[in-house]
């Protein structure tokens, strides 16, 4: 891959991850603080991205392996979402927000699995070139809240603006990435005969996949409880400029990178993933009992755990896809876990998290709600904590390949 094409791919991939932290870290703080939502009306907006996940591999599985090249999808759906993001801005009730941010993520979501493949596409050994690539994206996400947080625009609808912005840009540039066409062409592949590929759902007969798709469902459930209200639960506590001290999680992915490699070669795939659930159940437990004055020190801990929450589960697991999907089908492979991960997983968990913190409501200040969060994180971290016995129990890897990384080569991926 020559650099010119990892030029292009770092900036495909800040922009991407630029749009999302843009508007989704703080979108709870705007529906909270002054639109006045309630917990579950929170959770369930939140939780859009999960039903955009959930629909979005149906049919861009085999639109991408099969029908359009990969760099025209993502410039239609990024110039669609752009215009919905605008629209999302303006607009002051539940059901009308909803509908357009659930839009939008229809649009959005299929970019992610997307933009990994399309990268995977131009890469010889992707196991050591993703890093480099994906890691942009990370920056992108930083550069997001650290502009989001240090204008104080968490409470308003701006950060939707800038995001729509930031989408309308992508979508131009996607068309000018490296040309991706279809692999599966040719005889019966052609046609799409099926919404979502079986070969796909085929990969999920061997036991080691099997437990990994259940295990990845489970956590999410859980982690929903992060992403969808940590900048509201951050504000509440007296956190000053909280969407600038998140982007810490970003910074810390930056440095976990590095250690990938090291920890692949001796942990290999099932304590890597093991240890990304441990550290959510960790994080959890530093939130439920830190406070924003002399126990400051357990906020940051949970935010800066974002590098090993984030990078030793979900980029272990798209490279664990890529390593097990036949090569004309790592686009609706990458879609599978997509929807298993950000789609179903998010989406149950979407609903609980939001019934959860809805459950524990305070008192109500100048509109909006106080919520009583230490139970609320408890919860999440002892149903991590029982996820991460069972996948101990269960996941066992069949491929008993372990990929060479150099260790000077940082490695890279998938709130987040």
């Amino acid at each position: 891959m020559t650099l010119q094409t990892k030029v292009r791919l770092g900036a495909m991939m800040f922009l991407e991850y630029f749009i999302w932290g843009a508007w989704y870290v703080t979108v709870a703080t705007w529906l909270s603080t002054t639109l006045h939502f309630s917990g579950q009306q929170v959770g369930i907006v939140a939780g859009a991205t999960a039903v955009g996940a959930i629909i979005a591999p149906f049919f861009v599985g085999v639109v991408a392996d099969k029908l359009f090249a990969t760099e025209k999808i993502l410039g239609v759906l990024h110039l669609a979402g752009g215009v919905l993001l605008l629209l999302a801005s303006q607009q002051g009730g539940f059901a009308a927000l909803y509908s357009i941010i659930l839009l939008y993520c229809l649009c959005y979501m299929p970019t992610i699995a997307l933009t990994n493949s399309l990268s995977f596409r131009q890469m010889s050994d992707p196991k050591i070139e993703f890093g480099g690539i994906r890691v942009l994206g990370t920056c992108g996400w930083i550069v997001a809240g650290l502009l989001i947080g240090s204008l104080g625009l968490e409470a308003t609808s701006h950060p939707l603006q800038i995001a729509a912005g930031a989408s309308i840009f992508m979508g131009l540039y996607c068309f000018t990435l490296p040309h991706t066409p279809p692999l599966a062409r040719g005889g019966k592949q052609e046609k799409a005969t099926g919404i979502f590929p079986k070969e796909s759902l085929s990969l999920l007969k061997e036991r080691s996949m099997a437990v990994f798709a259940i295990a990845s469902f489970l956590i999410c459930i859980p982690l929903q409880f992060y992403y969808a209200f940590t900048n509201l639960f951050l504000n509440q506590s007296g956190v000053r400029n909280a969407a600038g001290k998140m982007s810490g999680g970003q910074f810390s992915e930056l440095f976990c990178m590095l250690l990938i490699p090291w920890f692949f070669r001796r942990l290999g795939v099932k304590y890597m993933l093991a240890s990304g659930m441990l550290a959510w159940v960790v994080r959890y437990v530093l939130f439920a009992y830190g406070d924003a004055g002399p126990r400051m020190w357990m906020l940051w801990g949970g935010i800066l755990l974002h590098g090993i929450c984030y990078d030793f589960f979900f980029v272990t697991g798209q490279i664990y896809i890529d390593r097990k999907a036949p090569a004309a089908l790592r686009a609706a492979a990458q879609g599978l876990i997509s929807l298993i991960t950000y789609g179903l997983g998010m989406f149950v968990g979407s609903w609980l998290s939001g019934a959860v913190v809805e459950h524990f409501a305070g008192a109500t200040v100048n509109g909006s709600v106080l919520y009583q969060w230490r139970p609320i994180w408890v919860f999440s971290a002892v149903t991590s904590a029982v996820v991460l016995v069972a996948f101990l129990f269960t996941f066992r890897d069949t491929d008993t390949h372990e990929p060479s990384i150099p260790l000077a080569e940082p490695m890279r991926e998938v709130p987040l």
